[in-house]
This record gives structure tokens, sequence and C-alpha cells, in this order.
């Protein structure tokens, strides 16, 4: 499985971004697909989730200032990402995990924060 991860860069505090993943094969071929973060120096952690159900979990830190969700058009996983702060500042990766329960990460994208 392969993963493109678009739509990262500079934003200024308080600005919004959306990031995108296609995924090789249909977005809703897989049991979880969602994005994660990572800062140089400290472990990566999820961001959001959403399983095949439709069911979404975020972190509780970011709920409610970013928004996942998938488009079956474009067969894109989707971030929404609003009020975006200088904590936000990170690389992000996008994740899906398939039906065997084989995880699969994409490269990443740059998000940064920054006046």
């Amino acid at each position: 499985v392969q993963l493109q991860a678009s739509g990262g860069g500079l934003v200024q505090p308080g600005g919004s971004l959306r990031l995108s993943c296609v995924p090789s094969g249909s977005i809703f071929s897989f049991n979880d697909v969602g994005w994660y973060r990572q800062v140089p120096g400290k472990q990566r952690e999820m961001v959001a989730r959403i399983a095949v159900s439709g069911r979404t979990v975020y972190a509780d830190s970011l709920r409610g200032r970013f928004t996942i969700s998938r488009d079956s058009a474009k067969n894109t996983l989707n971030l929404r990402m609003e009020d975006l702060r200088p904590e936000d500042t990170a690389v992000y990766y996008c994740n899906v995990i398939d039906h065997k329960y084989y995880s699969y990460w994409g490269r990443g994208t740059l998000v940064t924060v920054s006046s």
C-alpha cells in the first residue's frame, strides 16, 4: 500500500490547513485510517482516526479544531485543521490499517505554524 500525503506548509497562528492523503486502493477498503504527527525528539502521536464504520476518534487536545474525513469521490483521507497554533508544528503522517491488521505509513507532510 502506498500513501501520498499533501497539503502541508507554512501557516500563521490562527490559520487553517487541509491535509490530504491518497492511498493506492479504495480509502474504504481499509479497516482504519488516520493521521498522526511527530515533532523531532518526541514520539509520534495520534491526531485522529476514522474506522470503516465511520466512527471517529480524536486526540483529546485537538478535538474541536481538527476534523478528519474521507472523500469517496476523490478517494482521499482529509484532515481539516483550524485555529492552528505553534505547538501544532510537526510532520503529519497518514496511516492505514488493512483487514489483516497490517499498518502502512505515508512519507509525511510538514506543517509549520509560525508568524
